[in-house]
């Protein structure tokens, strides 16, 4: 088993362990410099924040700074015109103290960016390259029919997108693609959302594919401590492992929420759907008394007040229908509190 991976035909070679710093917008400053740090003396090269983390890049930027030119940023922009793309661009790198970007993402557009689009967008990505202020150009996505349209184009040297062990075969032909046309495959949501549990078999399943670098949502130091472990004891994938991922994905795998969050903004209500669709799940998968606080409480009583505008289902990149599906993890919940099931 190779611990590293190369990233399509880039030079970004890194350990097989990559950090997605999207929680460590939940932590303090100094916590997460704690995190950075420890995760770069251990082995990890690869990082992946975007403007839209709130403050992740400006820890980085105050944490790494000093090894810059020892580790991979990646970054990302949801700008959908020209002129805020270089709005996006010069506050990263401010934020991230550095004179260059790694590797520039587009931040799951809802289409395909490309030359003579009308957006500008593409043509911006390869005058920022031909600045030297970004490296490499990627997009990440939730869809599949962007997802295969930007490998169609050939105009990426990256592609992110949802991939874990719950993954249907129309996911993993997009890994298949990239491998096939030498364009780098970063993983995310390789835990779902915190739906899978065991980081040891989502590791296992993520190392079968050569060509995958999977970015791991890390909050806390006892997360970070599994993942350092697997540097030099790689879980592989045992009988017991595919045993626990084939009830896995007996249980988890298809009309769920994957808490990917692009439906929340759109909530009139202003309803946490990305947790709230799921709460089914997570009082199952998790310690249940996480979810049954007051202020989750308080959370979950807000989907009484859904008008079914039906603004999440057009939102959601997998086609459910999130309305039914807060309906009915509402009606578990309340069961849940009363006593009745757990």
């Amino acid at each position: 088993m190779n611990p590293t991976v190369t990233l399509g035909n880039t030079e970004i070679t890194v350990n097989k362990n990559g950090f997605g710093a999207l929680p460590i917008q939940r932590i303090s400053t100094e916590e997460a410099k704690k995190l950075l740090l420890k995760a770069y003396h251990a082995g990890i090269n690869f990082f992946d924040t975007a403007r839209f983390y709130t403050d992740s890049e400006e820890k980085i930027g105050k944490a790494l700074s000093s090894v810059r030119n020892h580790i991979y940023i990646a970054t990302k922009t949801g700008a959908q015109k020209a002129e805020d793309f270089w709005k996006d661009l010069h506050t990263s790198l401010t934020l991230l103290n550095t004179d260059y970007i790694d590797l520039y993402q587009f931040h799951n557009p809802s289409f395909c960016p490309k030359p003579e689009d009308g957006t500008g967008l593409y043509e911006a990505m390869l005058e920022a390259k031909k600045q030297g202020k970004i490296r490499h150009i990627g997009i990440t996505n939730h869809r599949l029919k962007v997802a295969h349209e930007a490998i169609d184009s050939r105009l990426y040297e990256t592609m992110q997108f949802p991939f874990c062990y719950l993954a249907t075969e129309k996911d993993k032909e997009i890994v298949t693609r990239c491998q096939k046309e030498k364009m780098g495959f970063i993983s995310m949501k390789a835990l779902s959302g915190g739906l899978i549990t065991n980081s040891a078999a989502a590791y296992a399943f993520q190392a079968q594919y050569d060509n995958v670098l999977p970015i791991w949502g890390i909050q806390r130091e006892s997360e970070l401590d599994e993942f350092l472990s697997y540097i030099t004891n790689p879980p592989t994938m045992t009988p017991e492992i595919s045993e626990l991922i084939a009830l896995d994905r007996a249980q988890l795998a298809g009309n769920f929420c994957r808490g990917c969050g692009y439906c929340v903004p759109t909530c009139p209500v202003g309803i946490e759907i990305n947790n709230c669709a799921r709460m089914s799940l997570l009082l199952r998968r998790s310690p249940s008394e996480l979810q049954l606080t007051s202020e989750v409480q308080e959370k979950m009583k807000k989907i009484e007040n859904c008008i079914h505008c039906n603004q999440c289902i057009s939102h959601c990149p997998y086609g459910l229908d999130t309305p039914k599906l807060l309906e009915e993890n509402y009606k578990d919940y309340k069961e849940v509190l009363a006593g009745k099931v757990l």
